[in-house]
């Protein structure tokens, strides 16, 4: 299925949280987005397991994540 005008199509919950990660780093993440897995011994790994079960967290990431592309 094409979802051309869906600016989240073919990118992985991974490819942004590293993205976002480069950017941002962990402080910055924390900052904008009070979740305990990005204050607490950040890491890529821990950070998807919990965003992968936790629908609101994950919808800010995706939120902070189309922000970012917007401001590129």
């Amino acid at each position: 299925m094409s979802q051309p005008n869906n600016p989240l199509h073919g990118i992985t919950l991974e490819q942004m949280l590293i993205q976002l990660e480069q950017h941002y780093g962990w402080t910055g993440l924390a900052a904008r987005i009070n979740i305990h897995c990005f204050q607490n011994q950040p890491s890529i790994a821990s950070s998807l397991k919990f965003l992968r079960r936790t629908p609101w967290a994950r919808a800010k990431v995706e939120a902070l994540y189309l922000d970012y592309l917007r401001s590129t």
